[in-house]
């Protein structure tokens, strides 16, 4: 009898355990996600002071003692030259006024490219996700990160506008060595605001985006006007970019 009464309490404690763990776990998604929400739409009208990138590179020149470098002021996407917006697009995400944040054309492309080159892999990332994971996730390669990267990305096409999106993409990416967004890039590099880049420096500082900290559009490679003439190229096939 006493050892059917132990068994009974054991099997009393463990479902509470589970019914305890499984209320704190739905606790925890909704606040997740209501946090999420939050801060997304909050994000759709108010500019994003800092992204965890930024945190890190600055945390990163402490590790190496060197000079905290940082460059970095909002403006309006009225403000930014549309040959920039035009050549991101170009480089980036050819479809960004069409898909709804991830381009499974892309991607199947990118995954055909990828089982024949043993030594170029290349990418799918839209832009929307690309803003995604720059404004809300840590810099990071795992699957658990790639799951919230769809999360904040199907958020973002949810409550923002494709305008938005380029908005908060061309203010925030990080273009440079302590740089961030097409205004410091465009100051730092050219000495002009970024509403006055021409084609050509626009389609420059597009191609370095892959590499910022190794790649600088004031002192280009040979590599790197091959690459500006095909995206010149591609600019003039898109045309404006127009958003709905």
């Amino acid at each position: 009898m006493k050892l059917s009464g132990t068994t009974g309490n054991s099997t009393l404690n463990f479902r509470w355990l589970f019914f305890k763990i499984l209320f704190i776990l739905k606790v925890f998604v909704l606040c997740f996600v209501g946090v999420s929400v939050y801060y997304t739409i909050a994000f759709s009208f108010v500019p994003p002071q800092r992204t965890p990138l930024m945190l890190k590179r600055q945390i990163e020149q402490k590790k190496e003692k060197h000079e905290i470098q940082f460059r970095h002021q909002w403006i309006p996407i009225e403000e930014i030259s549309p040959h920039l917006i035009q050549a991101v697009v170009a480089t980036e995400d050819n479809h960004f006024t069409k898909h709804f944040g991830i381009d499974f054309g892309a991607i199947r492309k990118a995954r055909d490219f990828n089982k024949k080159s043993r030594f170029r892999k290349r990418g799918a990332s839209t832009i929307t996700q690309q803003t995604a994971k720059n404004i809300f996730l840590w810099p990071a390669r795992t699957y658990l990160r790639k799951g919230f990267e769809v999360y904040f990305t199907l958020l973002i096409e949810t409550f923002w506008s494709k305008k938005r999106i380029m908005e908060v993409y061309l203010n925030m990416i990080e273009m440079g060595p302590g740089i961030y967004g097409a205004e410091a890039v465009s100051q730092y590099y050219f000495h002009k605001p970024a509403s006055r880049l021409t084609r050509s420096e626009a389609a420059m500082i597009a191609i370095c985006l892959p590499n910022p900290l190794r790649r600088n559009p004031a002192r280009p490679t040979s590599y790197m006007y091959l690459r500006q003439q095909n995206v010149l190229s591609l600019m003039r096939k898109i045309g404006p970019v127009e958003f709905r």
